[in-house]
């Protein structure tokens, strides 16, 4: 054999164990890998606490990859708080109120579904006629969540907070005034007590709206019976017009006596 050929031969010799090594190798490492996932699927199984705890560290690492890209912190849950619905999932009658009610008021119309649903099953519960709870809204706040008289009545339905304080026990507190289902609960419950004082609906509207000792209520009972009768014919199909509706104004209505709860339970309107 020439020298060239056993250059050749060698050549091959080595090549062969190089290839024959790095699979011997890959092979263990293989090995060791699937060794240690055997390992850690085994340990996380016998330690669920391990397997919470990383799984905890993963989502962590993985929020704030999401949160840098994003340029903020995502809440997933964030749906959950929303006071929404969507008005094609509402019976045809209360969809057309909730509908009317978003074009009057200029509201959108999925958190409007979600207070009309809501006051259907409790005007059902409290044997009020839900437009009629609707229509309080409306003149009291026009459906705004947050507003707030001199005087302290405060939310949707314009709820004297400081005066029936003891209601919002059971939804965590006082706060609970500015959730707009909370609120609408509560000014139901406020206006039960107030017809069942007053022994009318006329005169409870009066009471609820602070006037129960005076005269004159500044046309407040009107004002919500005409809005409950559009919203009455609305529900039913008919046409109605949008007239224009009265800008919220927060303004305070004293009662003659000074209120003195729990003898005196009344609501103090907000809005002229």
């Amino acid at each position: 054999m020439t020298a060239l050929g056993r250059t050749a031969q060698g050549l091959r010799t080595f090549a062969s164990d190089v290839a024959q090594g790095f699979f011997e190798i890959t092979h263990n490492s293989f090995a060791l890998v699937g060794l240690a996932v055997v390992f850690a699927v085994i340990t996380l199984t016998a330690r669920p606490d391990l397997r919470q705890a990383g799984e905890s560290k993963l989502m962590t690492w993985l929020q704030a990859r999401q949160a840098a890209a994003l340029g903020m912190v995502p809440e997933m849950d964030a749906i959950d708080r929303a006071t929404a619905a969507n008005p094609k999932d509402l019976p045809k009658q209360q969809a057309a109120v909730a509908y009317w009610l978003s074009k009057k008021y200029k509201v959108a119309p999925e958190p409007l579904s979600a207070l009309v649903a809501e006051a259907y099953e409790i005007g059902a519960k409290a044997k009020l006629d839900p437009t009629l709870i609707l229509a309080i809204m409306a003149v009291e706040s026009g459906f705004n969540p947050f507003a707030q008289s001199p005087v302290g009545a405060q939310g949707l339905m314009q709820v004297m907070t400081g005066v029936h304080s003891d209601k919002y026990d059971n939804f965590g507190g006082k706060l609970a005034a500015f959730d707009p289902v909370t609120n609408l609960r509560v000014g139901v419950k406020v206006l039960q007590e107030c017809i069942q004082r007053a022994g009318s609906l006329q005169a409870g509207l009066k009471f609820y709206v602070g006037a129960g000792n005076m005269e004159d209520d500044g046309g407040y009972a009107g004002k919500v019976m005409a809005e409950h009768e559009r919203l009455r014919q609305v529900a039913t199909g008919r046409a109605v017009p949008l007239a224009a509706p009265a800008v919220p104004a927060i303004r305070a209505v004293t009662p003659a006596e000074p209120v003195k709860p729990p003898e005196d339970k009344v609501a103090a309107l907000s809005v002229s």
